[in-house]
């Protein structure tokens, strides 16, 4: 169909493939919610007059009422909203309205839901687009602080709490507290996940790839280190858990592949090299040094390839 092939082409760079993902996950959760026409394509127009946002907060502090009237134990050891926040339903976007509905939101999200400030955004990242990512990264902290108490959440939280059980079953730690009943997540698929990791671990042509080794179902040891990282599949994307956020894999390995990494140039050789360009070489001289003098074997040439294996060489 046009629409799978237009997915297909993916028009955008790695650097904003999680921000793509993350904006896909909470549109799709939000159109689940509250039956509305939003998609990834119309995420920030639907938002942008702070309406639907300003409608959220008020279900929250009402989701986060009833948790408290059915836990009040459980309840008073949490931090719940005690109040709403006031709305303009009939705001257009970039008006004045439009600003005061965002503003009154951020202000809730900072003083019922204690979001610190290195997760909210600002007015004008919304209403302006300024700063999409800090929006997009204050409404996931809201989807996760919401989940406490009983709410619906978004694939991406979820997926976040089987990490955390399983986490928790290694170190043989008790399971968390769970009062009121979850809602049914959605079935783990890792189907494929191991092609699909070595299908994006392969696009390194170093003749020692970069080491991903699978250690358990979606988790894999990378690098040289023995860092650990859970990857999951979210749609079309294979996600990384990342301290307290996600990252695509493609754009994790861009920042730890020491061939990704340091050269731009080689990224683009990649993608337009064939397999019969030839591979260039440089050979040094190296000159004695006191170890030679010894008796101890020295290397008297060394050569250095590209980002590719070694033809046949004629000496």
């Amino acid at each position: 169909t046009p629409g799978a092939a237009v997915r297909s082409i993916r028009p955008y760079q790695s650097s904003e493939q999680y921000l793509y993902a993350m904006k896909e996950d909470l549109a799709e959760w939000l159109k689940e919610l509250y039956d509305l026409d939003i998609e990834v394509g119309t995420f920030v127009e639907v938002l942008e007059t702070g309406a639907v946002l300003c409608s959220h907060a008020n279900n929250v502090t009402h989701v986060a009422g009833e948790f408290a009237r059915a836990c009040p134990g459980v309840a008073h050891h949490l931090r719940l909203p005690a109040a709403g926040v006031a709305c303009n339903l009939a705001a257009q976007p970039g008006t004045f309205q439009a600003r005061d509905n965002v503003s009154n939101f951020i202000q809730w999200c900072r003083k019922e839901m204690d979001i610190k400030d290195v997760l909210m955004f600002e007015t004008e990242d919304l209403v302006l687009r300024k700063n999409e990512k800090n929006f997009v990264l204050c409404l996931l902290e809201l989807a996760r602080r919401a989940a406490r108490f009983g709410m619906r959440a978004p694939t991406l939280v979820q997926m976040e709490e089987e990490i955390e059980e399983e986490l928790r079953q290694e170190l043989d730690l008790p399971p968390a507290d769970t009062p009121l009943p979850r809602p049914p997540r959605k079935p783990r698929d890792l189907h494929n996940l191991d092609q699909m990791v070595q299908h994006l671990v392969s696009r390194c042509t170093c003749p020692v790839q970069f080491p991903m080794i699978k250690i358990s179902e979606g988790k894999y040891r990378v690098g040289d280190s023995n860092t650990l990282i859970f990857v999951r599949i979210l749609r079309e994307h294979i996600m990384v858990r990342v301290g307290g956020g996600w990252d695509t894999l493609e754009h994790y390995l861009d920042k730890h592949d020491p061939c990704r990494c340091t050269s731009l140039s080689h990224k683009q050789a990649w993608k337009t090299r064939s397999p019969q360009q030839q591979v260039q070489h440089e050979i040094w001289l190296c000159p004695a040094s006191k170890a030679a003098t010894r008796g101890q074997p020295q290397p008297l040439l060394l050569v250095s390839r590209s980002q590719s294996p070694l033809p046949p060489v004629a000496w």
